[in-house]
């Protein structure tokens, strides 16, 4: 964070809210000309600032009509069964969020599907196949209060 300076910080804020700004309208929005701009970018795309580029999907118009946060505690904390989790996650396509967390639970995902009854499919013949799995929790969202990918960017 100590690399960057105001301007790298607008470039941040501006293409969090729209990724798909030209360098044009990004000068623009940050008071330089292009050439600059787009180095600018660049720069924060080879240093990791900028992950990657991305359209955001809703899930509802594609059929995932319930989300779920599972609290997901394991057998035991060893290395293997750790590893098997962490892994497994990676190719589950109705796991888009997973996050290692302290106290009652060792992880806490998120689960996109269709209605109840994927998702007691998913239960039983996903999560209930892995030999790590010791419990889980789930809560059903209910409806979106708040849903952001834009991080905080301090000055």
């Amino acid at each position: 964070m100590e690399n960057l300076d105001k301007t790298d910080k607008a470039i941040l804020r501006a293409l969090q809210v729209n990724a798909k700004l030209t360098t044009k309208e990004l000068a623009d929005k940050v008071h330089l000309s292009s050439s600059p701009t787009f180095d600018r970018q660049k720069r924060l795309e080879r240093e990791g600032y900028i992950k990657k580029y991305v359209a955001l999907v809703d899930s509802r118009k594609v059929g995932n009509n319930i989300i779920i946060w599972c609290n997901i505690r394991l057998k035991q904390h060893t290395h293997d069964y750790i590893k098997e989790f962490m892994d497994a996650v990676q190719n589950i396509e109705e796991i888009t969020d997973c996050y290692n967390t302290s106290g009652d639970f060792d992880f806490l995902i998120k689960v996109h599907t269709r209605d109840m009854e994927a998702y007691q499919d998913f239960m039983l013949n996903t999560l209930g196949k892995m030999h790590c799995l010791g419990s889980l929790n789930s809560v059903f969202v209910i409806g979106n209060v708040k849903s952001t990918t834009e991080v905080p960017i301090k000055e």
